[in-house]
């Protein structure tokens, strides 16, 4: 297979596995060029791509944009900061307006789960990447920390993933959740029950809040943020607390019986969920997660643009 089964990249839970592994053979390629003293390949210079993002973002946004530009792509950005929808222009209508200016695909990260897909529905002839809606979904994040883990663990099949933190306001858990399943790998979550969503346990994955006999069990762990900006209301007494239950560090690391991966997605809340001595250790892999970022959405954009390009 040479194309994805999808026109848009709205969550893990619409993909196969095949579409999985040709993203992944296909960011294996981008990997290798962007390594190289010339970085800039001109794959997409037919295709105008907006990034719409209504919540702040550092590293997806960045790493969106840099995968554009590798890819010679004309870039649009647009914060909701600086766009009509402060004046109150709803989406659907922000939306309409961009694309009647012939853009071929938006990269659209909003606070409301849903709002990509919504979008999906209302235009044609052009592409939709979810970059994080609400607690939902966040595909591509799942794609490069599946890919990090391959390449540091090999095949996932049976392999044991553990995820620690704030599951219940996370995007990034869900798509994870979807895509270690779908390759095979053993998940189990962490966290203190009142930051575990109802019924998540029908999705395949066990749950424990038991720090170290989790840490124990895993051969990788991905530690997620507090989100405290998503919390109306104390889902436990204190950061203090939460780090002595829930916190990994050096002494933590070094009570365990085997060396372990650690994933974050970033960004850290250095002194909470993770310490700066592990945080900065060989243990993580958090800068290969960012070089892997760049591919992985170079791999994302480059199939969903040739399917546009070959439509056209």
């Amino acid at each position: 297979m040479n194309k994805l089964t999808v026109p848009h990249l709205l969550g893990i839970k619409y993909l196969q596995i095949e579409d999985l592994k040709l993203i992944f053979k296909t960011a294996s390629q981008f990997k290798e060029i962007i390594n190289r003293p010339i970085k800039k390949v001109p794959s997409l210079r037919d295709i105008t791509i907006a990034n719409l993002f209504f919540e702040n973002s550092t590293r997806t946004k960045l790493s969106f944009e840099l995968a554009e530009k590798r890819l010679s792509a004309d870039v649009i950005n647009m914060s909701v900061g600086q766009s009509s929808i402060s004046k109150g222009e709803t989406l659907t209508d922000t939306v309409k307006n961009i694309l009647a200016m012939k853009v071929d695909m938006i990269v659209i990260r909003h606070p409301h789960p849903g709002a990509a897909h919504f979008l999906s529905n209302q235009v044609n002839n052009c592409s939709i990447i979810n970059a994080g809606d609400g607690t939902h979904e966040h595909p591509s994040q799942a794609l490069l920390d599946a890919y990090s883990l391959i390449e540091k663990l090999g095949n996932l099949k049976g392999k044991k993933i553990a995820i620690l933190g704030d599951i219940l306001h996370s995007r990034v858990a869900l798509s994870n959740i979807y895509a270690l399943k779908m390759l095979g790998a053993n998940v189990k979550l962490c966290a203190p029950k009142s930051l575990i969503p109802k019924n998540i346990d029908s999705l395949g994955v066990t749950i424990s809040d038991d720090l170290m006999y989790v840490l124990n069990w895993c051969d990788a762990v991905n530690v997620l943020r507090v989100q405290n900006e998503r919390m109306d209301i104390n889902y436990f007494p204190s950061n203090r607390e939460y780090n002595q239950n829930f916190g990994i560090n050096k002494q933590t690391l070094e009570k365990l019986r085997k060396k372990i991966v650690i994933l974050h997605p970033g960004p850290i809340n250095r002194g909470v969920e993770i310490s700066s001595e592990v945080a900065d250790s060989d243990n993580t892999i958090i800068l290969d997660q960012v070089e892997n970022g760049v591919a992985i959405r170079m791999a994302i954009i480059f199939l969903l643009g040739s399917q546009i390009k070959i439509s056209a």
